[in-house]
């Protein structure tokens, strides 16, 4: 079979239920009339963003941490989201947490990582010189270097949201999930093409930050010196070349949208979902915004997969 050999198991990605907090599992997932007749299409939202961090990135860190027994300091990167995540799960198990971020990261979200108990260390001018530094400092100290995505466990848990997709009573034609280093799309997809087959499963970036669709478009690395995008949340410019052999035979079709797309797809899900997005969880929308003749007709579905903006940020982004 095709994926026999894939590092992600589908039995690790079902026993990862087990191990993540029920606040972060059976998210809502229903179909929006508002969208769905604006785009001529049946849109289904997964709604990742009503527990502790405000985004799905609790499924993985909750079986990282589990699965981190020995160690009692973990050190990460993070542009925000994961490093909630991780302070989250430290916190529950008494295991020190420190994320390193860079000097431009969301001060909400720095301020939401301390909250919840992590150390922050501000570490050069983008998450990537963020990732070098927490490397050297775990090594320095002799702590656990995490790393989303790269450790199995955090696509595991990502996995999960795949598996409450399946239990929708009707098919999904095509899925649209945002692509950032790559663990929510991994994860899930691993799960649509071997249970789900038939269905279309779309990365979505955006494109002042497109390395990681551009590798997988050319089928070789590429990487930029910066990124430039309000989405920062998938602002990756030095793709893990770990993720890019992940996603082999799990990308169908790729979509760059841009900015300003992202900033009405924001607007739309405040005005017909009644939440905030934050612009990395808007790309599905900007994806319908852009091209959504050609899925006319269909079953779509997509995922909020965070809203850690301030209501200022969330504000300045989405006027009109």
């Amino acid at each position: 079979m095709e994926f026999e050999n894939h590092r992600l198991s589908l039995e690790n990605i079902k026993a990862s239920v087990d191990l993540i907090d029920e606040v972060f599992l059976n998210t809502p997932q229903y179909v929006n009339a508002g969208l769905s007749e604006m785009f001529d299409l049946r849109l289904t939202a997964k709604i990742e963003t009503i527990n502790p961090v405000r985004c799905f990135k609790g499924r993985g860190s909750e079986v990282l941490v589990s699965k981190s027994k020995g160690y009692d300091h973990l050190i990460c990167a993070s542009a925000g989201n994961f490093g909630q995540a991780m302070a989250f799960s430290g916190r529950k198990r008494g295991i020190k947490i420190t994320v390193h971020a860079s000097t431009s990261v969301n001060p909400f979200k720095m301020e939401m990582m301390r909250l919840l108990g992590a150390d922050v260390e501000l570490s050069g001018k983008d998450f990537d010189t963020a990732k070098s530094a927490a490397k050297e400092h775990a090594k320095a100290v002799n702590a656990r270097f995490v790393e989303d995505t790269m450790d199995i466990e955090t696509v595991e848990g990502a996995g999960t949201i795949g598996l409450e997709l399946l239990n929708l009573p009707y098919e999904i034609d095509v899925l649209l999930i945002a692509l950032g280093d790559g663990a929510m799309y991994t994860g899930i997809s691993r799960v649509m093409k071997a249970y789900s087959p038939n269905t279309e499963v779309v990365a979505v970036q955006s494109e002042g930050a497109p390395a990681l669709i551009e590798s997988i478009r050319s089928n070789q690395y590429v990487s930029y010196d910066t990124s430039n995008t309000i989405a920062d949340g998938i602002a990756v410019r030095l793709p893990m070349k770990q993720s890019i052999e992940d996603l082999k035979l799990l990308v169908d079709d790729t979509i760059l949208v841009k900015d300003e797309s992202i900033k009405i797809g924001m607007r739309l899900i405040h005005q017909h979902l009644g939440i905030v997005s934050e612009p990395s969880a808007a790309v599905g929308v900007a994806a319908l915004i852009e091209n959504g003749k050609r899925y006319k007709g269909k079953n779509v579905a997509l995922i909020i997969c965070g809203s850690n903006t301030t209501p200022q940020m969330f504000g300045d982004l989405i006027k009109g």
